[in-house]
């Protein structure tokens, strides 16, 4: 089953028996049901993605004292009394964890072991990443504490001045754990690679919760589920769906326009959808900011084509959605193109990607659940004097996860039809980049600024991008494919992630 497919009970999508209504929110009413209400803009982004389960373990020792010789280690956690008082401070240092935390945890009560039995049995319970308190005890003990199966996680968490010292702060060494920097290839969907440097926090919570967001991404990324209108391909690498099936566990649905085409029919021709979708048309274009620059009616029936997606991804129990052959089968069918619906999914909080580029789109399924923000698939130029252009035509609003950035309503450059957004990114907006290697499982990670947004004979979205780092290090990797692109700076966790599943992970250091 795949880890990110939606209960019905947590996706009330919109099917094509209302287009108006609920959108992806949890618990939102049909238009059938509830005739007044309408698209809402005002809606925060529903969340898809299921909570990464945490298991905290406390590992310690009893010393007894011995007269005339040494009977004690490091640290301040080596009586029964210490262990408590430590499990204690544990357990609300994670639940205000929890509370800063802008993704789903839930995290089990602490479990305060030293024999190597009790770790055994603390593996029982069910958990993605136990994160493991190396107060005290032997090298075995460590072990395991580590996380029981190999598609699960560790975290080692080690006091310096947070509270009382640790002995495996000053213990741990690659004895036990693996080098960074090593081939990140080996590991698979069932075997991360084991515990590594990397995995080992000192005193900082910050750098607990960018490695949770990580494996929160890396939970809901791999396994799961997508459909693909038209079928799935990859640009210049025919074989990247059944990469990205084999490597990351994706779930394709490949939906035919058989069946598709007397959906959107049927819409079509159901008059009091044809009047909620001009309804939510009016109300999107009242938006601040926006401006119609293409008749009214394709935009209409970008809300029309809408209703027909989520009915897709409801019946499917999918977050994910692509359009393959966009621009010549569904535009006699729909009359309009798909460019506006795509960034009309993104901005309620699924994922919707045009091309169906399966190259491309297993980064942007990790990247959205990294960042829990929408995710812009794009072309990309040949990089010079360290800028570059991004350009394509369903771009999201929503970037920042919350506000719509400003946006002229045009046609879709090619065809010069229908509706699609031309979305002025923020200048000054720092973003994160993936640019896939075709379907080698190769990644390049790096961040750039958005410098402006101009308006070349291109796709309509455009920003020229100030590249953070060695940006000549692009110039090896200019491939004619595409990048995903996300507002912050998510590059560590993003590498994190990837690599514990075979990734390739190269990362542009930013100046």
């Amino acid at each position: 089953m795949a880890l990110n497919k939606i209960d019905r009970r947590e996706f009330m999508g919109l099917t094509t028996a209302s287009i108006a209504g609920g959108a992806l929110s949890l618990g939102g009413s049909s238009f059938a049901n509830a005739k007044e209400q309408e698209w809402n803009p005002k809606m925060p982004l529903v969340v898809t993605g299921k909570a990464l389960r945490v298991q905290p373990v406390l590992m310690y020792r009893v010393s007894t004292k011995r007269e005339a010789t040494s009977w004690k280690s490091w640290g301040g956690v080596q009586n029964e009394a210490a262990a408590a008082t430590e499990a204690d401070r544990i357990s609300k240092e994670l639940e205000s964890l929890a509370k800063e935390c802008d993704f789903a945890i839930r995290v089990n009560p602490v479990i305060s072991l030293k024999t190597t039995g009790e770790a055994e049995a603390a593996h029982k319970e069910s958990y993605d990443v136990v994160i493991v308190y190396a107060g005290a005890g032997s090298g075995d003990l460590l072990r395991a504490c580590f996380a029981a199966k190999k598609d699960k996680d560790t975290i080692v968490f080690v006091r310096h001045k947070s509270g009382p010292s640790y002995y495996w702060y000053e213990a741990l060494s690659t004895e036990y754990l693996k080098k960074s920097g090593g081939d990140s290839t080996k590991n698979t969907l069932s075997d991360h690679g084991g515990v590594c440097v990397d995995d080992v926090v000192v005193d900082n919570y910050e750098e607990v919760k960018w490695r949770l967001r990580a494996l929160y991404g890396l939970k809901n990324f791999t396994g799961s589920r997508i459909v693909a209108l038209g079928g799935p391909w990859g640009k210049y690498s025919p074989d990247a769906p059944q990469a990205a099936m084999k490597k990351y566990g994706l779930d394709i649905v490949d939906v035919s326009y058989d069946d598709a085409k007397p959906r959107i029919e049927k819409t079509r021709r159901d008059q009091k959808l044809v009047a909620a979708a001009w309804r939510c048309a009016d109300q999107y274009l009242e938006l601040p900011g926006t401006e119609l620059v293409t008749e009214r009616k394709f935009v209409a029936n970008a809300f029309l084509l809408l209703g027909v997606f989520k009915d897709l991804m409801r019946e499917h129990d999918a977050a994910a959605f692509t359009i393959r052959e966009c621009m010549t089968r569904i535009l006699p069918i729909a009359e309009t193109t798909p460019c506006l619906t795509l960034s009309l999914l993104n901005d309620e909080g699924a994922m919707a990607f045009c091309e169906s580029d399966f190259v491309v789109i297993p980064a942007g399924i990790l990247l959205h659940y990294i960042t829990g923000k929408p995710v812009f698939l794009h072309n990309s130029t040949f990089p010079h004097n360290g800028l570059c252009t991004c350009a394509h035509c369903s771009a999201p609003r929503r970037m920042n996860g919350q506000r719509y950035e400003p946006a002229k309503i045009m046609t879709h450059y090619e065809s010069e039809y229908g509706a699609a957004p031309k979305v002025a990114f923020a200048e000054g907006q720092k973003v994160t980049f993936i640019d896939p290697e075709y379907g080698s499982g190769r990644w390049v990670g790096f961040t750039g600024v958005v410098q402006s947004n101009p308006f070349y004979e291109i796709c309509r979205t455009q920003q020229d991008v100030e590249i953070q780092g060695d940006w000549r290090l692009l110039l090896n990797e200019v491939r004619d494919s595409h990048w995903m692109m996300a507002y912050g700076d998510y590059v560590r966790e993003a590498g994190y992630a990837a690599r514990k599943v075979g990734v390739d992970w190269v990362e542009i250091p930013s100046r």
